[in-house]
């Protein structure tokens, strides 16, 4: 009997540890990806310019006349990777908060297509974690399908960020590149536009549902151009995990961001999340709340070349009810009253 308790204590213990250890693994892989998102780029363009002032020049030097030849590959779909795509580290990223990506309808091989993603939330993480990771699963539920997750084109003007980007299946969010990926890519490409961009993050905040759709219509026309198919995606949860001071319209704070946005592409934010060693402190990891990401039915687009104002008009208020009613049918099923309205701005 004695024996028997001794080795069912240390049972809990080991897997006590197990959880503990795993928790830290889930805080470390979050870490990494935000100070990713936030520093990566700069950080890896000052140590490229150190090196070139030492005696390594000539590995800077090196890298420099690749990137060079190199430039344009972002354009051209980019250089995915299998095998960053299935690193251990994304697993963790995803059981942080959880995040789940739930499929609605298959979608062929046969054709293309443009997912809008809705709400942009603060880092976009769940569009991060389901397209450009496999950590959810995203080739098995749609399976023939190539996912491409498009973001600033500033990013691919970062040395090393690029390549770290372009491994994930990350993209230009460009005319360039787009274009490349839904005409001269072969078929079986999905690419996912954060439609509401900077300006919708700078609303986003725990307990608001609403995206700035009214006005976004560039991705309707890009459909049309080619004959992609729309895909709208809501994510549920993506709001609730960052805090942030909303200015309001009129205010400087507010005046400040718009100029950011209108010149360099994106919005700065004050925002915060918890803390790295207590969830009650303040810090830059986000909070550990549930994302689930639904795809919902594909609108079928036909291809006109040259649409009108009226064609785009009218293929953009499909997608925006197709997006409301996908956001009313899943709304109760992820925790939001039968109450809650998709406020479309």
């Amino acid at each position: 009997g004695t024996g028997s308790n001794i080795l069912s204590a240390l049972q809990d213990l080991f897997w006590l540890l197990k959880s503990k250890v795993e928790k830290q693994l889930q805080i470390i892989s979050v870490l990494q990806w935000v100070l990713t998102f936030l520093i990566m780029g700069i950080a890896c363009t000052l140590i490229l310019m150190y090196i070139l002032c030492t005696d390594c020049w000539a590995i800077a030097a090196l890298y420099l006349v690749w990137l060079v030849f190199d430039w344009n590959t972002p354009k051209k779909g980019g250089r995915r990777s299998q095998w960053v795509r299935n690193w251990a580290i994304w697993r963790y990223f995803r059981d942080y908060f959880p995040i789940r990506l739930v499929k609605t309808h298959n979608l062929l091989t046969t054709r293309n297509y443009i997912f809008g993603y809705h709400p942009h939330g603060i880092m976009g993480l769940g569009a991060f974690c389901n397209f450009s990771t496999e950590a959810t699963g995203v080739s098995q539920k749609f399976p023939g399908i190539r996912p491409y997750l498009a973001t600033l084109a500033g990013n691919f003007r970062m040395p090393i960020l690029r390549d770290y980007l372009m491994s994930g299946g990350i993209c230009p969010v460009n005319r360039d590149s787009i274009d490349y990926i839904l005409s001269k890519n072969g078929s079986g490409n999905a690419i996912i536009i954060v439609v509401g961009g900077a300006a919708e993050s700078l609303n986003c905040t725990p307990g608001k549902n609403s995206v700035t759709l009214k006005n976004r219509k560039g991705f309707v026309k890009l459909a049309l151009q080619h004959g992609a198919d729309l895909v709208p995606v809501y994510s549920f949860g993506e709001n609730e995990v960052y805090k942030q001071v909303i200015f309001e319209e009129g205010s400087w704070g507010r005046w400040v961001q718009k100029k950011f946005q209108k010149h360099i592409g994106f919005a700065p934010c004050i925002f915060h999340g918890r803390g790295l060693f207590f969830s009650n402190t303040w810090g830059l990891l986000p909070y550990s709340k549930p994302i689930t990401t639904v795809v919902g039915e594909p609108i079928t687009i036909p291809k006109i070349d040259n649409p009108s104002q009226k064609d785009v008009d009218f293929y953009h208020s499909i997608y925006v009810d197709s997006l409301i009613k996908l956001f009313d049918k899943y709304k109760s099923k992820f925790g939001l009253p039968e109450t809650e309205v998709l406020e479309v701005n």
